[in-house]
């Protein structure tokens, strides 16, 4: 080989091992930068993904820790407790809860414009109307309805008074008599599904000016029993209420509506009965008269009081000689509000030794 053919192979030899040796650095160098890289990819997101993630739970623990504190109030679940007592409470219309209870409502005529309905409901009743009405229970409220009754026996929806547990009376005033009626008195739900617990007896108002108006309140009803038992048609063979003669006769404990010779022998004995030529009677009459919330519902010693548009009420009755305590409670219309005012009142009558002047005095 000549010299410069020697010159040449040497540096191409040269250039051979160099380039190999850059190739092995290169190689050397390449894993570590990806293992670097990799390892800034993976290190880089884990701050910004913690400080994500940390919030949220933080928010929704506090949210959910409240609310446990908020349930577990006792004011709260007390108040809660109170307002489901006190719905269930005027709902429940019961007043029997004797195994052989019956469930029956009487209709009175007390005058050409008024109709006093008397119910009793026994406990068992309730449940089966709790039962029948299903999920339209939650919805439901005891209803008093009153049904006109015309010449066929067609009975048709005039009047749906809502009443309340604790109330078993009830006075509805009615227009344009005289008038056939028939009371209902049951449950409704919201949806308008009824479901009767018991029918009265059917009444006819009578003509206007054909009866003295009885004062509405059951002390007078005592009084006037078997003329209202005869305005209510006791007297009328055919449309004669065994039920209304039974609850009179239980309510009051005597005998109504008694024959009419029976009657007369009575009044004979009464007037040839020997009888002071000087007689002096009094008698007492209290009013009891208020105000109260438009629509709200008004009882006296448990009666039922009339309350006019304006929330003003006006009731008339005996006072019988001795103490005794009139409650007067007025519920909102519903029935979350409740205000009482109790009168005591005492009549203490004295009769005093009669006294005769001589008429030379």
């Amino acid at each position: 080989m000549r010299k410069d053919e020697l010159v040449k192979a040497i540096l191409k030899l040269n250039r051979t091992s160099v380039s190999r040796k850059a190739a092995a650095t290169k190689a050397t160098n390449a894993p570590t930068k990806t293992k670097t890289a990799q390892k800034s990819t993976k290190s880089d997101p884990a701050p910004a993904k913690r400080s994500r993630a940390a919030v949220p739970p933080k928010s929704a623990s506090a949210k959910n820790g409240a609310a446990r504190v908020e349930k577990s109030n006792p004011k709260v679940v007390r108040n809660i407790q109170n307002a489901h007592e006190r719905r269930e409470q005027l709902k429940d219309i019961s007043h029997i809860d004797s195994d052989g209870a019956k469930d029956r409502i009487a209709l009175m005529v007390r005058d050409s414009y008024w109709l006093h309905a008397y119910w009793e409901i026994s406990r068992k009743s309730i449940q089966r109307a709790k039962a029948a009405l299903a999920e339209h229970w939650h919805t439901a409220r005891p209803v008093l309805r009153l049904m006109e009754v015309d010449g066929g026996a067609a009975e048709r929806v005039v009047r749906q008074i809502e009443v309340h547990g604790g109330v078993r009376n009830w006075y509805i005033d009615v227009n344009d008599p005289p008038k056939s009626f028939r009371a209902v008195i049951g449950y409704v739900s919201a949806s308008g599904k009824f479901h009767a617990l018991s029918r009265s007896n059917m009444v006819t108002t009578p003509e206007p000016g054909a009866c003295d108006d009885v004062d509405a309140n059951w002390s007078d009803v005592a009084e006037n029993v078997d003329r209202i038992y005869a305005l209510s048609g006791g007297n009328d063979d055919e449309n004669v209420s065994r039920e209304l003669k039974e609850m009179l006769e239980e309510r009051f404990s005597r005998p109504i509506g008694e024959p009419l010779g029976a009657q007369l022998g009575k009044v004979a004995e009464r007037l040839h009965r020997q009888r002071p030529e000087f007689e002096l009677d009094v008698d007492v009459e209290m009013i009891v008269y208020g105000r109260t919330r438009t629509g709200a519902y008004v009882t006296l010693s448990g009666d039922p009081v009339k309350v006019h548009e304006d929330g003003a009420f006006l009731v008339k009755m005996n006072l019988p000689d001795k103490r005794q305590i009139f409650p007067i409670v007025a519920r909102s219309h519903d029935g979350l509000e409740q205000r009482t005012v109790a009168l005591a009142i005492e009549r203490n009558t004295k009769i005093m030794d009669p006294v005769s002047h001589d008429s030379s005095d």
